[in-house]
């Protein structure tokens, strides 16, 4: 008998896995696939000789205090800090935001001298409501509304935390939950170029465009934390082999090719699981880190869960129009508004978004039904930092981009999601000439491939929208978002609960504590 059973071995569960084992607790972690790691994972299509990260391509909200918890350094993680944006325009010129503040005033000056200020004014904003709401993340929220008194408790601990919160906070932070990206965006900056560049932070993986109430959050959401946006050595299948190295380090078990059936319940509780095959693994607790349609509406009989639950989980939004495309190139892209070889250019990110307009067009084009005519694009080259990505002189691109249609990722339209990506990548190519020419290998990965191949619902990298009805104490059914669920002994710590959405580990942890305060 183990005392937990993980389902799913993406990073979450690979980091509860090691939390448990760490604690003493023996563990078992059952992943579906081949290969460990869920989103965060590093494969080779192209052979032996490119190393592509499939999906998730930057470490954005992994606490230092979790690698130190975990020893990951030990273990092979290393991440190498991530440059600024860098934005080339289709007519010769180009806006970065360097980290020195001279050569980012000089950079904005190119557009607006109006926007140097604001723009200082806008980082200082966004830092101080981060600060704010940045321990938040790491908190396991409340049964906001229950009248018990651990959850009163629970509450007040919470209102204590918000002490901070002035008037002047209060109102920004209700805009800003409340408001999009472009309703704050277009009251402070006046050019396009910046406006374009910012408003990628509040639209990115999301099934929104900038003009979309809440998309304002998904900004701040990128501010969070203490930790620094990088590519992992290795990509980002490292991170996920350093936290399961750590886990089986402190004793935890790792099966992969292990699907589960069935979470197993009687009289409330859980008893364990069932693989596919008809093995059964009795256990006292269960931590499910898959979707939460996929945990609770397969895996858990519904007739199992309150009907009230099962309502929430099926009105989860979990939509995109996300397409991946990763690429293996002979050599680096060359831009014409930028000829000269710059480290901080290529190691940054590329941001194919002229204006705040063009998102705007590409995503009601996909609400319309159709792949959007100009896609945006967030480009990486994480092999300019980490040389065993590919052969020497050759490169790995990275290209997270939107919007093709979210029904896709039930009916696809793969003859459309390839004229989708080359478009994408002509746009690439009417900034750096010769680009669609260096092209050896692309991967094309949209909606329906990450929900079939990768469990990700609707092709939702967050595993579910980043809207303010489904955060925090909404994440994801009213009265569960503390990571535990209606029945006894099993426990939910995916990207759906507070404190996911991106590789931050949080759910991980946090339902670690929830679980061994129980027990």
């Amino acid at each position: 008998m183990y005392d937990v059973v993980v389902v799913g071995g993406g990073h979450n569960g690979l980091v509860a896995a090691a939390y448990l084992a760490r604690a003493g607790r023996r563990v078992l972690v059952c992943e579906r696939r081949p290969v460990l790691g869920g989103a965060a994972i590093s494969e080779h299509p192209f052979g032996p000789d490119f190393t592509v990260t499939a999906l998730s391509y930057v470490v954005s909200l992994l606490p230092s205090g979790m690698v130190r918890d975990l020893g990951l350094a030990r273990h092979g993680y290393h991440v190498y800090p991530q440059g600024p944006y860098f934005a080339p325009r289709r007519d010769g010129r180009y806006l970065s935001l360097p980290d020195d503040p001279a050569e980012r005033r000089d950079q904005i000056a190119k557009f607006s001298e109006r926007d140097i200020g604001a723009y200082e004014s806008w980082e200082g904003w966004m830092g101080r409501l981060a600060g704010i709401v940045g321990p938040l993340l790491d908190a396991v929220p409340p049964k906001v509304g229950s009248k018990r008194v651990g959850d009163l408790l629970g509450q007040a601990r919470l209102a204590a935390k918000l002490r901070k919160v002035d008037v002047r906070a209060a109102f920004d932070l209700t805009r800003l939950f409340t408001a999009s990206i472009a309703d704050l965006l277009e009251a402070r900056f006046e050019s396009d170029a910046l406006r374009g560049v910012l408003s990628v932070s509040g639209v990115i993986g999301t099934w929104a465009g900038p003009r979309s109430a809440g998309t304002a959050y998904v900004m701040l959401h990128h501010h969070i934390g203490e930790s620094t946006w990088g590519f992992p050595r290795g990509g980002m299948g490292a991170v996920s082999r350093a936290i399961a190295s750590a886990a089986t380090g402190f004793g935890a078990e790792l099966r992969t090719d292990a699907p589960v059936a069935r979470i197993d319940v009687h009289n409330g509780r859980t008893t364990g699981v069932t693989l596919e095959g008809g093995e059964r693994i009795p256990a006292r607790a269960v931590i499910t880190t898959a979707h939460p349609k996929i945990s609770f509406l397969e895996l858990v009989d519904v007739k199992e869960l309150p009907e009230d639950f099962v309502a929430d989980i099926r009105g989860w939004q979990s939509r995109s129009g996300t397409v991946k495309i990763n690429l293996a190139v002979d050599r680096l892209p060359v831009f014409t508004a930028h000829p000269e070889p710059d480290p901080r250019v290529y190691g940054g990110t590329i941001v194919l978004a002229e204006s705040l307009d063009d998102l705007e067009g590409a995503y009601q084009e996909a609400v319309a039904g159709r792949p959007a005519t100009l896609p945006f694009a967030d480009v990486c080259i994480p092999s300019v930092y980490d040389p065993t990505l590919a052969p020497e002189g050759q490169h790995v691109v990275s290209m997270f981009t939107q919007w093709v249609p979210h029904t896709y990722a039930d009916k696809p339209d793969q003859p459309a999601i390839e004229a989708y990506a080359d478009r994408v990548v002509a746009r690439m190519e009417a900034l750096a000439p010769g680009f669609t020419d260096s092209i050896v290998g692309r991967q094309v990965l949209g909606p329906h491939d990450m929900q079939a191949e990768y469990g990700l619902i609707g092709g939702n990298i967050f595993h579910g929208e980043l809207t303010p009805g489904q955060m925090f104490h909404c994440r994801p059914a009213a009265g569960y978002a503390d990571l535990r669920t209606p029945i006894k002994g099993l426990y939910q710590a995916g990207s759906a609960t507070h404190g996911g959405g991106g590789v931050t580990g949080i759910p991980g942890r946090n339902v670690v504590r929830q679980l061994l305060s129980d027990t």
